[in-house]
């Protein structure tokens, strides 16, 4: 079994895939695990509570677990109803200690880890795939039996010429980052908002660096309080402009203080590596996951995990989710992680089969956690019994996820 990205939802279904006695490779183009927990600096997961009951756990929510334990922080408290404020049981975790988590994880599971590698041609074989990788001065080929997408682009599934989809209109990345050396108590909010407008006006700012809020920016300390337009990380080009622009905007953003009064100590406390990308291509699947299936708590027939996290489109300026009605909570199935007419191949992640609005909301970690560890049984055991991944009968399916610590969803 080959998994090709080691983020959120790759290196889940890799660890499973290896649990279950499958030989797994996991490739990964960067130089650690986690891709929006840890590079990106989403270290805030979530959320696998709903409604005063957890509804995902499993491998991931273990390793989130078990990153907050050894760190010495604290768990939310998850019987305290959120309301609105859902990030309130987002669990905050040090990134890099559950990057160091997964990987351990993974070696423990037999899983082959390679770095700084990517594929670069893909072709069906009777029994399989055979895939090239390319990396620093590395250049091999992988015979596998099934093949996991969990790229955030389908990147592998658009190398093999299944159709892919995407709207004109993407939400923008995040360049997550923290400012420090002065106090949001005693500046003069009003008089840095007037300013910053000017600022806008002459160019020197853009709306988006501090999403038209200069006071709510300051007080979080920037902390995913900035857009960056257009981000996309489905190419190397346009990856390597999306993280330019992101860093232009910080740029921007300190120049400006600089200038004020109360920020003469102003310094960055935190920086990540690169723009986090909420949004690129998703694959055309077996299922098709629609807004209204979402809001409405569809269980589907296949499902292999819930999901539960508000509507969350952003746009240029700013975000307003739009939460479920109390008592509801998403299911995914596995048609969704298919790829319509494939074989011996899936998907997992933010790439799944939905609509715009819907994926707003299963893109986030913890669903993605989920659906890495549904894609990794269902490969698994379709590896191990010669057949494709929408083939292998449900109740096995579900009967292995339970077995590993999932929630799995109860179907008529």
């Amino acid at each position: 079994m080959l998994v090709i990205g080691g983020g959120t939802a790759g290196t889940i279904a890799a660890i499973q895939a290896g649990r279950l006695g499958a030989r797994t490779i996991l490739v990964e183009a960067g130089s650690q695990l986690g891709g929006t927990t840890t590079t990106a600096g989403v270290d805030f997961p979530g959320l696998f509570h709903a409604w005063g009951k957890q509804v995902i756990a499993g491998i991931g929510w273990d390793l989130v677990a078990r990153t907050v334990e050894l760190n010495s922080d604290d768990l939310p408290d998850f019987t305290k109803p959120t309301g609105s404020q859902h990030w309130k049981h987002q669990v905050r975790l040090c990134g890099a200690l559950y990057a160091a988590l997964a990987e351990e994880a993974c070696v423990k599971a037999g899983v082959q880890l390679r770095y700084y590698e990517f594929p670069i041609a893909i072709e069906q074989t009777a029994a399989g795939w055979k895939v090239q990788l390319a990396g620093k001065g590395t250049q091999v080929e992988v015979a596998a039996k099934q093949l996991v997408d969990c790229t955030g682009n389908a990147s592998a599934v658009g190398m093999i010429g299944l159709p892919r989809q995407r709207d004109k209109t993407t939400q923008p990345g995040s360049l997550i980052y923290r400012l420090g050396g002065y106090d949001a108590a005693t500046l003069d909010m009003s008089a840095l908002q007037a300013k910053a407008a000017t600022a806008v006006k002459a160019g020197t700012l853009k709306l988006t660096d501090v999403n038209g809020n200069i006071a709510g920016f300051l007080r979080s300390g920037g902390e995913n309080a900035m857009h960056v337009p257009g981000a996309d990380s489905s190419t190397s080009e346009t990856h390597t402009a999306t993280n330019i622009r992101g860093r232009q905007s910080l740029l921007r953003v300190m120049r400006f203080l600089k200038q004020q009064p109360g920020f003469a100590g102003l310094c960055i406390e935190r920086l990540q590596p690169e723009t986090g990308v909420r949004e690129t291509f998703r694959i055309v699947g077996e299922t098709t996951v629609t807004v209204n299936d979402y809001v409405a708590g569809r269980v589907f027939d296949d499902a292999v995990a819930y999901s539960f996290y508000p509507i969350d489109l952003h746009v240029e300026h700013g975000v307003r989710p739009e939460h479920l009605k109390e008592g509801v909570v998403p299911t995914i199935p596995r048609g969704a992680l298919v790829p319509k007419g494939s074989k011996n191949l899936m998907v997992a992640g933010r790439c799944l089969s939905s609509d715009r609005l819907a994926n707003s909301a299963l893109r986030v970690q913890a669903s993605c956690m989920a659906m890495g560890q549904a894609a990794g049984v269902t490969a698994a055991l379709a590896a191990r019994a010669g057949t494709t991944p929408s083939q292998v009968a449900m109740l096995d399916i579900r009967h292995t996820l339970a077995e590993h610590g999932a929630i799995v969803p109860k179907t008529t």
